[in-house]
């Protein structure tokens, strides 16, 4: 039986298999990697997310990204992931994970917009959930960042304001109403 995403467990259990894999000794803004995946899946919490988006949230670096190339799991090991988070939030991490950033997000938010696997050099077209977990995902990762790190925030803000402004369709009003917080100082 798949793990149950709903359980305080199964963040127990991600938490630990970061650490088994390294998160705590990688170097990150605002500390360690495995404090900004605790600060991101918070956030994810904070703006009501489901169970398996908070897990994804959490373990969202574990192939690395297309800003974050450290991974810590090589991608033969999803079903290792998809043991401890479930398959729900670990289909979420490699949607993250693979998404080439720079030919997806510009048109991330239309219904019709294909999604670009840096993985495989294929791309595709997602349903709005996808999207929305993706837009929800990113947003809550680069707020952290901008948050943690001003001179992040001062290079990068207007860059991610604009972009948040163009996903704005598929952003929760809290994590929208954050993104416009945080990135308009």
């Amino acid at each position: 039986m798949p793990p149950s995403p709903d359980t305080p467990s199964a963040t127990a259990r991600a938490v630990a298999l970061l650490r088994g894999l390294g998160a705590p000794g990688l170097a990150h803004p605002g500390g360690t990697l495995l404090a900004h995946l605790g600060r991101v899946e918070r956030q994810l919490a904070d703006w009501g997310a489901r169970p398996a988006l908070r897990l994804a949230g959490l373990c969202h670096a574990c192939y690395g990204t297309d800003g974050f190339a450290t991974g810590l799991l090589p991608l033969d090991r999803r079903a290792d992931l998809a043991a401890v988070i479930g398959t729900e939030a670990e289909t979420i991490v490699y949607l993250y994970a693979s998404c080439d950033r720079s030919a997806t997000y510009r048109t991330l938010a239309e219904p019709d917009g294909a999604f670009h696997d840096r993985f495989t050099g294929r791309a595709h077209v997602p349903e709005r959930g996808p999207r929305r977990d993706i837009a929800e995902l990113t947003a809550a990762n680069e707020l952290d960042l901008a948050r943690e790190d001003p001179s992040f925030r001062a290079r990068w803000g207007p860059d991610l304001l604009a972009l948040f402004t163009r996903l704005r369709p598929l952003l929760s009003r809290p994590a929208w109403e954050a993104c416009e917080s945080v990135l308009s100082r």
